[in-house]
């Protein structure tokens, strides 16, 4: 991942807006170690700070065409720019970066080009000749970016929020699948795919072909000039993209620059679920296994650093933000400056637990529909940001364009969870890999109940930072938050010590509004909620919540904050630990 800054159509072309303008790119620099630029035309200034992943040698930003009248700042990977590049024939390509088709490509379709993408990415495009331009965001909302209005007329485009808050009257989120252009003085949807109408599909099952299309967004994302690795949970999700890209890694350039050895890298309390269950599946695998430890208080030391860095203050997202975060940072310092998630397999296929109370197939659907298109609040947001504070970047398989019109195509009464019939949570992906010749995975694992990231890394890591809010939050704190913050009031200790956190950095409204709230159970919508009326009196986003369906549920409410948090720590030592092999890379 990159960063990207641009201000377009400001009022001010002197040297000092110019220093401004670098100065909050550098608010960007951890997404971007690698290299920084700055392009200046006029009123329009496009900054990029790099990560260095395809051609590091050559591919500094910003980018251009042959006679440097396009110019592009962009953050992200095109999977595709071999096939792009040769329907470009009589263009001269400065780099061999990914994104160098990028103004080429609009030279020969304009603003029509969007679409033809296939990757994650953020982007701003200047055009010289007439001073316009374009901001593109990817289908799903992979990549952050936010976009800003100045009181001078300026319009603002960033990768984080911190890149534009304070010098923006107004601040927003940049909606995925969409692209602003100057010409129209607006956004237009470019990403408009069958699912979007939430009509329901009729497509019957066929395990080969979504077997084939998964594995298919797997490989593309193997396109690297530097070590990577993947994340393993020992879920069902990451172990299958970890054990897909083991099989495949093979006969790829990566490869042959890196060795074959496959590393994989997990995160949790000590005995939590997560890490027997990644040990067996890298085991299986044969990956070169890198487990980290982190205690609660780790966790809790690093919760104002990571609500900096993720710019939410969602409870779920920071919940499972912190280890990924701590993970990040050890990761990097191993060296390696990518590696493969698993993120977006339960919103495609309904593996949330709540899913089990659906009560027919359209609303079903329509909840995976209504999961998928807020990613980019979420998951997405976690996944990038967590792992962009320290210059990795997380490349998401299941996010794959060509994967989601074959998963989503599918009739939804094959998602449907029928205990009777055999069919858990994401059946129909654990079908597709049960494969009895040539295993993906052992069947315990192929089959193992879903566990939220949150939940997986260690069950009483929820739990203590519940008992840590409730010691900065007291109820008279709570009697006067709908007063205090009236948008989205946080209804639990815990949402209030984030929120209090959250508005110390980013303290204007335009913050708050991007942030999404609602009433949920595990992760759903609120729609979902009225699925089981016992549910609205027991509203936590994590998995244990959904009664009756999680094998270690809560019982009737959610444990109490004020279950003091020193038996918590005392049982684990204060310090990260890491059991984790050198990671040896071979040339």
């Amino acid at each position: 991942m990159c960063g990207i800054l641009a201000v377009l159509g400001c009022s001010d072309d002197s040297q000092a807006k110019r220093v401004r303008v670098l100065e909050l790119s550098r608010r960007l620099k951890h997404r971007g170690p690698d290299w920084s630029g700055l392009y200046q035309h006029g009123d329009c200034y496009l900054a990029h700070q790099r990560l260095a992943i395809i051609d590091p040698a050559s591919g500094d930003q910003p980018l251009f065409n042959e006679d440097k009248s396009i110019v592009v700042t962009v953050n992200g990977e095109i999977y595709n720019h071999e096939d792009l590049r040769k329907r470009l024939p009589n263009h001269t390509f400065r780099t061999g970066s990914d994104c160098d088709v990028i103004a080429h490509l609009y030279e020969e379709y304009g603003d029509n080009f969007v679409d033809m993408l296939d990757g994650m990415f953020s982007f701003v495009l200047l055009d010289t000749r007439d001073n316009s331009f374009i901001v593109a965001r990817d289908a799903i909302g992979i990549t952050s970016l936010y976009i800003g209005w100045g009181l001078d007329g300026s319009i603002w485009i960033s990768s984080e929020l911190k890149g534009l808050n304070d010098d923006c009257e107004h601040f927003e989120c940049f909606p995925p699948g969409h692209l602003y252009s100057s010409k129209l003085g607006g956004l237009k949807q470019w990403y408009n795919p069958l699912w979007f109408s939430e009509a329901i599909p009729s497509t019957p099952y066929d395990p080969l072909v979504l077997r084939h299309a998964f594995e298919n967004a797997v490989i593309k994302r193997l396109m690297t000039d530097v070590p990577f690795g993947v994340l393993l949970s020992g879920g069902l999700d990451s172990s299958l993209v970890a054990s897909i890209t083991a099989r495949h890694l093979a006969g790829t350039k990566a490869a042959k620059q890196w060795g074959t050895q496959l590393h994989s890298f997990c995160v949790g309390l000590e005995g939590s679920p997560d890490l027997k269950a990644a040990k067996e599946v890298s085991d299986y695998l044969g990956t070169v296994h890198h487990e980290f430890h982190f205690t609660v208080q780790d966790g809790i030391d690093a919760i104002e650093e990571v609500i900096y860095h993720i710019e939410t203050y969602d409870v779920t997202t920071i919940r499972a933000s912190t280890p990924m975060f701590l993970m990040a940072r050890k990761i990097k310092s191993l060296g390696v400056k990518m590696v493969i998630s698993g993120e977006g397999s339960d919103e495609i296929f309904g593996g949330y637990l709540y899913f089990h109370k659906a009560p027919n197939k359209e609303e079903f659907h329509r909840e995976t529909c209504q999961k998928i298109k807020a990613l980019h609040q979420y998951d997405c947001l976690r996944a990038n940001k967590s792992t962009s504070a320290w210059g990795l970047e997380a490349r998401v398989p299941f996010l794959d364009k060509e994967f989601i019109n074959v998963a989503m195509a599918i009739d939804p009464e094959w998602k449907m969870i029928k205990k009777g019939e055999g069919r858990i949570e994401k059946w129909v992906l654990r079908k597709a890999f049960d494969d009895e010749e040539r295993p993906y995975l052992p069947k315990h694992i192929l089959y193992r109940q879903k566990e939220q990231f949150s939940d997986g890394v260690g069950y009483s890591w929820i739990d203590g930072l519940k008992a840590h809010a409730a010691q900065h939050v007291n109820n008279k704190m709570m009697l006067n938050a709908e007063r205090i913050y009236p948008h989205n009031t946080p209804n639990t200790k815990e949402a209030y010590y984030y929120r209090m956190i959250f508005e110390r950095f980013f303290p204007q409204n335009s913050a708050r509004l991007s942030v999404p709230g609602g009433a949920s159970i595990a992760c759903s919508t609120a729609k979902a909620v009225e699925w089981d009326a016992t549910w609205s009196t027991n509203l936590d986003p994590s998995g244990r919540a959904a009664s009756g369906v999680h094998v270690s549920a809560y019982d009737n409410q959610v444990p109490s904050a004020s279950n003091g948090i020193p038996e918590i720590i005392g049982n684990v030592p204060l310090k990260m630990e890491v059991s984790s092999p050198g990671v040896a890379i071979q040339s």
